[in-house]
């Protein structure tokens, strides 16, 4: 069973002040609304009491605020307040949010460590019926967060799952970053060893699309350190404690920024580093014959190294092959 959403029109109507400081509003029954701009408030519930046993519930996918208490959607608000229970990756984290808007839901914990075992409970409750929101501590669920594996299962088994937009710091990062938005990747965090690190980045050396990454703040120094040592002089963009009190964006190379880190106190808050385009890698004039050969001198199998110039120079590896062959 599925939330009612409002009616069409419901929420619309000729506001007296347009912008998102307006005060009240005119409704379709001609009627003035001197509610319009207020913190939401939860609609009382719209399910029936009682859901046929053979009529399975709806899993809502719903993102919830970074930071600022005041960055959720009124459908998010709404949605939490008439399902029947909220999976959350932190009960405590959850409940401030939920008290904030006077929503009083079972919680049921969801994280990392016991995603398996609770995908499969929550399964077969949205399956007997019950309406479930999944939500993570901050943002949109499922973006390094826990959830793949319930909307897996979820789909597996026919229930529906409907996401309700909202809040991303991927994409608040990304737009006041002042890095190109045409193409960009987003990698989760960036690994915790910097052999690791170093390897990804590497690969990264003739990108094409802005890299976005998140890092935690004990780990924010070396990566900088490493982006440094890689990729050089790139332009870096890193957003931190996005939508809170001390938000800040800190802009030039990874070696500027880190050294205006390193010489802070403490270094504290979450962390999103942008990385911009690389120059893209320069076409390779030379014979396909020798370019495949300098790759099999490097330790490379000869079909691996068929694949890798075809896919370089946008061939396919027949013609690689046809290339060699016919010589």
């Amino acid at each position: 069973m599925r939330l009612t959403e409002p009616k069409k029109g419901s929420q619309t109507g000729r506001g007296k002040t347009f912008g998102p400081f307006a005060t009240e509003r005119v409704t379709a029954t001609g009627k003035v609304d001197d509610s319009y701009g207020k913190p939401p408030a939860v609609p009382s519930c719209s399910l029936e009491n009682s859901v046929s046993p053979t009529e399975s519930g709806t899993l809502y996918i719903v993102a919830t605020p970074i930071g600022n208490l005041e960055d959720i959607t009124y459908r998010a608000v709404r949605v939490l307040g008439e399902v029947d229970r909220i999976a959350c990756e932190d009960t405590r984290q959850t409940r401030r949010l939920l008290d904030h808007y006077g929503i009083n839901k079972p919680l049921v914990s969801y994280h990392d460590h016991n995603e398996q075992e609770k995908s499969d409970d929550l399964v077969r409750d949205l399956q007997a019926g019950r309406n479930i929101a999944l939500v993570s501590d901050a943002g949109t669920p499922l973006i390094a967060d826990p959830g793949y594996r319930l909307v897996e299962k979820a789909r597996a088994a026919g229930i529906a799952v409907i996401p309700i937009p909202g809040p991303s710091a991927i994409l608040a990062a990304l737009s006041a970053s002042g890095l190109p938005t045409d193409s960009f990747e987003f990698h989760g965090f960036f690994p915790a060893k910097t052999t690791q690190r170093k390897n990804l980045l590497r690969r990264l050396l003739d990108s094409e699309s802005t890299q976005v990454f998140y890092e935690a703040p004990h780990r924010i120094i070396e990566t900088l350190d490493d982006i440094a040592e890689v990729l050089g002089d790139r332009p870096v963009v890193v957003a931190r404690e996005l939508t809170k009190i001390y938000e800040e964006f800190l802009s030039g190379t990874a070696s500027l920024i880190r050294d205006s880190l390193r010489s802070r106190n403490a270094i504290r808050g979450e962390f999103t580093v942008m990385i911009g385009k690389g120059a893209g890698r320069p076409m390779d004039r030379r014979p396909v014959e020798e370019a495949v050969e300098e790759l099999i001198a490097l330790g490379m199998s000869r079909m691996d190294a068929y694949k890798r110039v075809a896919r370089e120079r946008g061939i396919s590896k027949r013609d690689v092959y046809k290339q060699i062959e016919t010589k």
